[in-house]
C-alpha cells in the first residue's frame, strides 16, 4: 500500500496525525549511530487504524490522565514486572520535568535548556532536535497546522510554537504575553483547530526588588488559530488592570490587582463551548475574587462567564517569608499561597450531571458543577496544605474515583551537612516524615474509598515522601511519583503499592550522555502501547536533580 493510500484510510484529526507521522519510519530494525540518532528511513510502515497515543498534558481536552486499555496495553497483571528498557539523557540540562507525547512510534519531548526532541518511542534513537528561545517544560501536543502534522508547546519566555511533526522545523512563533514575567508552564490545549494556551509567571519572585514596581501581570488563556497562530481572542482571568495601590517602604509605587495566573493545562468542554482553568493566588492588594479559583471562558470568544474561588484574601509574594527589605512587596494579605497548579478534571457523574474536580495546594480537593455557574458539590480535605503542600500538579480519574497525591513537603532548618540549595540559594533540609500519600475519592461525594501512605524514606539522606507529580491511571493500576524518585504503582481496588522502582541512580543511555535520575515532581508518567515513560531529576527547592527520560517495558523488552 502506498504512503497515500495508507493516509486516505486514516481518520479525521489525531489519528490522521499519527498516520501521517507515522509512515516516515521504517519498517526494518534501526540501528543508531555513536550520536544517538536514528537511521534512514527504508520502507515507511504503520498501522494507522489503531495508532497509540498520549497526546497533551491529560490525555484528551477533559484532563482525566486515564489511558484506556487499547491504548495502554499495558495490564494490571504486567505492571510488577515493568524494567528500563532506554534512558535518553538530555545534554546540558540541569532538571528534568517536561511530560514526554506519543503519537504512534514518535515522542516528542522538551528540556530544560530549551531543546525539543522528536524520539523513536521504541529506541530511544533521536530524528530531530529543535531549539526554543527558553526552557520548554510544557507537554506537547500534535495536531494538524493546516494539512501539515504539527507539534505545540510553550516555553518560559511565554511564546507558543507549531513546529513541523516530521521534519522539526518551525511553522510559527506567538507570543501570549508581553510581560517580562511571562511564562508558560501549562501545555497549551489543542482542540478543533484553535490552541488554548495558558500565561503564567515569575513576577512573585521579581517582587524581591523592592524597587520593582509590583505587581501588573495577570493570568490569562489565548485561543490561537493552529494553522497560523494569529491571537484569536485572550481571556484575562482578572478583568481589571491593575491601578496605583500604595507605596511600599522603599518608596516604590505598588499596583493592583495582580497575579491569578494559570499554572496548568485548560480543560476544554466542546459539547458546552466553555474552557476552564484553575488560577494562582493574587500578587498584590487588593486579592483578586478570581483568584485561587475555578474560572470559566466562553470557547468561541473568551469571555469570562463565572468563577468560583476556594481561597479568599490570597495574596502573596516570594519575599513574604523573607526578613526585610526583601518584603517589602508582601502583600498586607500575605495570604496562605494556595494556588491551584493542577487542571480541572471533567467528568461524568451520570442523570445527565458532570463535575469538574481539582486539587489545591491547601490540601483540599474541590468538586463543582460547571453546568450550574460554579455551584460546589464537595470538598475534601487530604492533607494540611502550605506553599509546597497539598496537591500540587494534577489528578486523574475513572468512572468512578478520582486520584489524588498528596505532596505536603515541609521544609526545615539545615543541621550539619546535607542541606541543599533553594532557588533563592540558601540551605534547605526536608523533614523525611512529613507529607506523602495517595488518595482515592469518590466521584459523586468525595467520600475517601481509601488512602494509602507513602511507604516511608528509610533513612535516606535528603530524602522527602512528598508526592508532588501528577497521576496517571491505567484500567485497574494509578502510577504516583514522589520527591524520593520512586515511581509507584497502586492497585486502583484497594490501594496496595504493587510495582516500585526507584529512578535515582545514573544511567547508559541511547545517546551517550551522561544521566542520572532524581525527584519526580511536575509531569506525570504517560503509558503507550505496554510502556510507560517517564523523565526523572525535577529540580525544585530541595529536590534532587537529574536529566533522564526513561522508558519502561514488560521485562525491559
Amino acid at each position: 500500500m502506498s504512503f497515500e493510500m495508507r493516509c486516505a484510510t486514516c481518520v479525521s484529526g489525531l489519528m490522521a496525525v499519527a498516520c501521517i507521522v507515522g509512515s516516515t519510519r521504517a519498517d526494518a530494525q534501526r540501528r543508531e549511530s555513536p550520536r544517538g540518532a536514528c537511521a534512514a528511513s527504508v520502507a515507511p510502515s504503520l498501522d494507522t487504524s489503531v495508532a497509540a497515543q498520549w497526546n497533551g498534558w491529560g490525555a484528551g481536552p477533559a484532563q482525566r490522565r486515564f489511558q484506556p486499555a487499547d491504548r495502554a496495553r499495558l495490564r494490571a497483571a504486567d505492571v510488577p514486572r515493568l524494567q528500563v528498557k532506554w534512558a535518553f539523557g538530555f545534554p546540558g540540562a540541569t532538571s528534568a520535568y517536561g511530560q514526554p507525547t506519543v503519537v504512534g512510534t514518535w515522542l516528542f519531548v522538551g528540556s530544560s535548556d530549551g531543546t525539543v526532541y522528536a524520539l523513536d518511542a521504541d529506541t530511544g534513537c533521536e530524528h530531530w532536535v529543535f531549539k526554543a528561545d527558553a526552557a520548554v517544560r510544557t507537554a506537547m501536543s500534535a495536531g494538524l497546522a493546516g494539512r501539515t502534522p504539527a507539534i505545540y508547546f510553550g516555553d518560559q519566555k511565554g511564546f507558543a510554537y507549531a513546529v513541523e511533526a516530521v521534519k522539526g522545523t518551525q511553522i510559527w512563533k506567538t507570543r501570549v504575553d508581553e510581560h517580562a514575567g511571562a511564562r508558560i508552564t501549562g501545555a497549551p490545549t489543542l482542540a478543533e483547530g484553535r490552541l488554548y494556551v495558558p500565561a503564567s509567571s515569575t513576577e512573585e519572585a521579581l517582587a524581591l526588588d523592592p524597587k520593582y514596581q509590583c505587581c501588573t501581570f495577570r493570568g490569562s488563556v489565548s485561543a490561537l488559530d493552529a494553522a497560523t497562530g494569529a491571537v484569536i481572542w485572550k481571556g484575562y482571568t482578572i478583568a481589571d488592570e491593575p491601578k496605583p495601590v500604595r507605596k511600599n517602604a522603599a518608596g516604590t509605587q505598588l499596583l493592583g490587582p495582580s497575579g491569578a495566573a494559570v499554572w496548568s493545562s485548560p480543560t476544554v468542554d466542546r459539547e458546552k463551548g466553555m474552557v476552564f482553568v484553575t488560577t494562582g493566588d493574587s500578587y498584590s492588594d487588593p486579592a483578586a475574587p478570581t483568584s485561587d479559583a475555578f474560572v470559566a471562558f466562553d470557547l468561541k470568544t473568551g469571555r469570562l462567564l463565572w468563577s468560583r474561588q476556594t481561597t479568599a484574601n490570597d495574596a502573596f509574594t516570594v519575599g513574604c517569608d523573607l526578613p526585610a527589605p526583601l518584603r517589602a512587596n508582601c502583600p498586607d494579605a500575605n495570604g496562605p499561597d494556595h494556588d491551584f497548579g493542577s487542571s480541572a478534571v471533567l467528568v461524568s457523574l451520570g442523570n445527565g450531571r458532570r463535575a469538574l474536580i481539582a486539587g489545591q495546594k491547601s490540601g483540599v480537593v474541590h468538586a463543582i458543577d460547571p453546568d450550574r455557574g460554579g455551584e460546589m458539590l464537595w470538598q475534601r480535605r487530604i492533607g494540611e496544605g502550605g506553599r509546597m503542600g497539598g496537591v500540587q500538579w494534577g489528578m486523574s480519574a475513572d468512572a468512578e474515583h478520582v486520584y489524588a497525591a498528596l505532596s505536603d513537603l515541609q521544609v526545615v532548618p539545615p543541621s550539619g551537612e546535607g542541606g541543599r540549595p533553594s532557588l533563592l540559594g540558601m540551605p534547605l533540609m526536608l523533614n523525611p516524615k512529613a507529607g506523602g500519600g495517595l488518595y482515592a475519592l469518590d466521584l459523586k461525594t468525595g467520600a475517601v474509598a481509601w488512602h494509602t501512605p507513602h511507604p516511608g524514606c528509610r533513612d535516606v539522606p535528603g530524602c522527602s515522601p512528598a508526592q508532588s507529580a501528577a497521576t496517571t491511571l491505567i484500567p485497574g493500576v494509578v502510577f504516583s511519583g514522589g520527591l524520593d524518585g520512586h515511581m509507584r504503582a497502586y492497585d486502583v481496588k484497594d490501594g496496595r503499592i504493587i510495582w516500585d522502582a526507584d529512578t535515582t541512580r545514573s544511567y547508559t543511555t541511547v545517546n551517550g550522555v551522561e544521566a542520572k535520575g532524581g525527584s519526580l515532581d511536575g509531569s506525570g508518567p504517560v503509558v503507550v502501547d505496554g510502556r510507560l515513560y517517564v523523565n526523572s531529576g525535577y529540580i525544585f527547592a530541595g529536590h534532587t536533580p537529574g536529566n533522564v527520560l526513561l522508558a519502561f517495558s514488560v521485562d525491559g523488552r
